[in-house]
């Protein structure tokens, strides 16, 4: 192909570009991660790696390909692809799509791509397939690492709690066996027992926590139905050794009927972060679990209540993001209410608070029932 022939290539791309775009656009929103997308958003860096294209067939040389490229938008390209939802092969797709709107444009121009020209456009396009598949899978790398990270810090924070109930429980029963025949000491080592097994659960967590990893939340659900009062029931004698410390009543409100479809391990890690949560702050007070139908049974709503300190009204909106405290930390929270947003979230449900300070918060969240029900859960 003569310079004259790879010149007039270049101008009719320029001349094109908007046609070209066009055609490209049509494809890719075949692809299932592109056909919501805006024609900015599909654009993307698509225009100036067109006109990088163009330039380097002006020059005829395609030494400089690869660092023009790094130094451009293909790197930016490979995560925007990956925040837009698209999976690897379609990056590799929208990419070849565009290839051969370029060669169809070449032809319909009367200039056959062989040769340099031909050299030319795949190299351009295989450096940035390349450099944007390269960005992707280390942006996807880091988010794994980070939901990996995540979801170790949940489960760390989770093991406080039952850690907390086996020192009192152990106390208390130090004591109780100094006086023979002690009331105290047979529930006590119960709650031990339950305790020791719920922590024994949370450390097999961690060990297979890469197979939790796998929803776009980050946590895998295993559903089943199960009566949901032997379970809040199970919790508040575990909790009862934090409560008592403080001097805290727990009652179970929930109907002995009232049955879920939910993951009964992660929604007992609910009840529990809020409770102990809960108890924390109404020392010498009340902290009342409840359930009940909405939705003429298609779902429940589970609330935590309390009648202690409240919340702040400025701490209200950002109540349920990670690491949220106040200053003197009267309501601080760690990670406890984001595991909580983030297991409700992942059954579909959503969580809420009521607060008022000195009156007590209530923590309300929803569990949808089986899809497939139409009354009842």
């Amino acid at each position: 192909m003569t310079l004259g022939n790879l010149s007039r290539l270049a101008a009719t791309i320029r001349r094109e570009r908007e046609v070209l775009l066009s055609r490209w656009r049509e494809q890719v929103r075949q692809l299932p991660s592109g056909k919501h997308l805006d024609t900015p958003t599909l654009n993307d860096h698509v225009p100036a790696l067109l006109d990088e294209l163009a330039k380097a067939l002006e020059s005829v040389s395609d030494e400089s390909i690869p660092e023009t490229l790094l130094a451009g938008s293909p790197p930016l390209h490979g995560i925007q692809r990956f925040q837009d939802g698209f999976d690897i092969v379609e990056v590799v797709a929208e990419y070849n799509i565009l290839r051969g709107c370029v060669h169809d444009l070449a032809e319909s121009d009367g200039v056959g791509l062989h040769g340099t020209a031909f050299h030319i456009l795949n190299r351009v396009f295989d450096e940035s397939i390349g450099i944007a598949v390269q960005t992707f899978a280390t942006q996807q790398a880091l988010e794994v690492q980070q939901r990996r990270e995540e979801y170790l810090a949940f489960v760390a924070h989770d093991l406080r709690t039952p850690l907390n109930a086996i020192a009192l429980a152990g106390r208390v029963l130090e004591y109780a066996v100094s006086k023979p025949g002690g009331p105290d000491a047979a529930r006590m080592i119960r709650t031990l027992h339950r305790n020791v097994a719920q922590l024994q659960a949370l450390v097999d967590k961690v060990l297979k926590e890469s197979d939790h990893i796998r929803s776009a939340t980050g946590v895998e659900l295993q559903r089943r139905e199960f009566d949901l009062w032997p379970l809040v029931e199970s919790l508040i004698q575990d909790l009862h050794p934090l409560a008592e410390t403080s001097s805290t009543q727990l009652l179970n409100e929930v109907p002995d009927d009232l049955g879920a479809y939910a993951d009964a391990s992660l929604l007992r890690r609910v009840f529990q972060n809020l409770a102990a949560n809960a108890i924390r702050h109404s020392p010498r007070g009340e902290v009342v679990i409840g359930a009940r139908e909405i939705e003429s049974g298609r779902a429940i709503e589970c609330w935590v209540r309390d009648n202690g300190a409240g919340i702040p009204r400025e701490q209200l909106e950002r109540i349920f993001e990670k690491l949220a405290t106040d200053a003197e930390r009267a309501v601080g929270t760690g990670l406890g209410l984001d595991i909580v947003k983030t297991f409700v979230e992942a059954h579909g449900g959503n969580v809420s608070v009521e607060s008022s300070q000195g009156a007590g918060s209530t923590f309300r969240f929803t569990l949808p029932g089986r899809p497939d029900v139409t009354g009842g859960v």
